[in-house]
Order: C-alpha cells, then structure tokens, then sequence
C-alpha cells in the first residue's frame, strides 16, 4: 500500500474557485491553509481556474490573499481571458465586440487588441456574453437584438447552471446564456470549463507536465479534465455530493473523490478490481462492493458505528470502492444503483 500523499504524485495543482476555495465571499474551511501548504511544503505550484468571468484576476487573486492564500495574479486564469483569445483568433484585430457582463470582461477583450462596445447601433462583428450579478433585462435584450444577425459571432465565457454563494446555489451564466438563446434561437461557443484550452494554458502557466485539477462541479471542472486528458479530483465542499458521482455519465467520472482539500495530502486507498463470472468485484483496505446487476452491494467493517460514519474516512472508501465496481460494470453509460449494505445511501 502506498504511504505518499495524493498530490505528491503530480507538479501542478489547478484549482477551481466557486465551491472549492470559497463560497460567496467567505471561504471554505481549511481550504487556504491546504492551498498553501500544498506549495510550501510538496512545492506543487497552485494556479487558480475560474469560469468567474465577471472579476478581474486582480480582483479574484487579492480576495484570495485576504481570504490567506499566499498567491498573485498571475496565478489567476479566467474563461474573460479565455474568451478574449478566443475572440482574438476568429476576427480581425481591432473589431468590435458587444460586451454583456462587467468591464472586467471589456478590459479582457480590450487586452486582446479588439474594441469593446455596449449596443447593437454600434455595429459589433461579435458578442462574448460574461457573468454579471447586475445584469440587467436591456442587456439581455440588447444581446438578442445584436444576434438577430447570423453573422455576428456569439461566444459564452461559461455557461454554469449554478454558482455557490454564502446562501447557497444562486443561477450562473449558463441561465443568463440560455435566456438569450432563447430569444435569438442561436447557440454560442464557450471559451471556459468544460472545453480544455483554459486548461491546457493553466498548465503551461507553470510548465506542468503532470497537473492534476481540482472542482467541485462534475459538468464543468471533471468533464474539463476528461477533455483535457488530466487526471481530475472532485472536492465535495461544493455542489455535488456522493450519490451524484456514482450516477455520473462516463465523461463526468473523476479519477479522486476528496471530502476536502485536506485529503490530498493522504495517500489514495489502492483498490483492486476484478470480474468473477456475472459479478464485479472491487476490494479496498477495509471495504468490497458486488455488482450483480443493478444491485451494488458493499460490505464493510463490522463493528461500524453508524452515528460517526457520515464524513468519516470510512464513508470516502466505502463510496470509492462502490464507484470502482459500479463503474466497472457501467463502463459506457450512466446507470442508477441499488445500494445494499452503506448507511444513509
């Protein structure tokens, strides 16, 4: 059995924001002490990416600096900067782009050589529609108006259905995005999670070769990582929880399920898998799971107590040896289990 931490496995770490780091703007209990510690001492570099394209990186670098994460700017990638280059790669420099969401967003695609605008009597060539929490039914409308052209380019910086706020889930972009579609009957380009290129320049920000990421989100964070072809871990500090891994389409599956971000700096358990007949079987160092059909069945310590199991080490096995199995069975599609044997599923 391996005795090193999870994260000593690999030289870069990118981390998602919403939901891993912080929620709102408080954050995330333990969350910047395990951010630090993993540069001081695994000296595995931290790079922070955010579909948050409403904030600058300035912004978003100094609320983690107050929050107590020991970062910089630089160390900020966001799906504003994404689309910009984005912007910049399919029209001529110096074209006008309506802007829908905060000047951060218009400072990005000032910084890519292209002129920000604010109206449809302007005459944009192309429209990047960003996160704004003031975001207002004229801007909405002026979006549409514009993307009454079919030749106007329309790219989103992400289209998140949520985003976690100190008061819980709060609408995203994604619900800002599709209003417009809606109207325009048009579908945009997304710049940011889950498409890899903001991942891939995450990683080449820091010369990585072996990064891991990090999210809370299965449809943005893990999915990027699949489509990037990086090993990809979900903290579940944010918006999904346990059952929603296991009932996760393929392309959504993580390779690491960490309760907190604590757990990088504990080994992984090892689990063993293997087809006996009509059952999977997977093995870990004190829990087994069975499929036999739709039915998973999991067998653990004896004398469990049930009252501390919830949160508990024991509990994080019990599910990555259910997802090893089930997974195994399931290995093209997603599928609901009949769970047998783990408390409280």
């Amino acid at each position: 059995m391996t005795t090193t931490a999870l994260l000593a496995r690999y030289d870069a770490l990118l981390s998602d924001l919403d939901g891993v780091v912080y929620a709102g703007p408080f954050a995330i209990e333990g969350a910047p002490e395990a951010l630090n510690r993993a540069e001081e001492e695994l000296n595995v570099p931290v790079i922070f990416v955010t579909n948050n394209a409403s904030r600058s990186v300035e912004s978003v670098a100094e609320h983690l600096r107050n929050l107590g994460v020991h970062t910089r700017a630089e160390r900020v990638v966001s799906s504003a900067q994404a689309g910009a280059k984005l912007l910049a790669q399919k029209i001529p420099a110096g074209s006008k782009v309506l802007i829908t969401g905060t000047e951060a967003l218009a400072d990005c695609v000032r910084d890519a050589g292209l002129e920000p605008v604010r109206t449809e009597a302007e005459g944009p060539v192309a429209l990047i529609q960003g996160f704004d929490p003031k975001m207002g039914w004229e801007d909405l409308a002026e979006a549409a108006y514009t993307l009454a052209n079919p030749e106007v380019l329309w790219i989103a910086t992400n289209t998140d259905q949520t985003i976690p706020k100190e008061r819980g889930q709060a609408p995203g972009n994604g619900t800002l995005v599709a209003a417009v579609a809606t109207a325009s009957r048009r579908t945009p380009l997304v710049a940011g999670k889950p498409e890899a290129p903001i991942f891939h320049t995450a990683a080449q920000a820091l010369n990585s070769e072996r990064p891991v990421i990090v999210g809370d989100r299965l449809d943005t964070d893990i999915l990027g990582a699949n489509n990037a072809q990086m090993d990809g871990a979900l903290v579940l500090t944010g918006v999904q929880t346990y059952r929603d891994v296991i009932e996760a389409v393929p392309e959504q599956r993580p390779t690491y399920v960490l309760r907190t971000l604590d757990d990088f700096f504990a080994p992984y358990p090892e689990i063993e898998v293997l087809f006996e007949g009509y059952e999977v079987i997977a093995t870990g160092p004190t829990w087994q799971a069975r499929v036999r059909g739709e039915n998973l069945i999991l067998t653990g310590p004896e004398n469990l107590d049930e009252g501390t199991f919830a949160g508990s080490e024991s509990e994080a096995e019990a599910w990555r040896v259910a997802y090893a199995a089930w997974w195994a069975a399931n290995p093209e599609q997603a599928a609901v289990p009949v769970i047998k044997g783990l408390p409280g599923a």
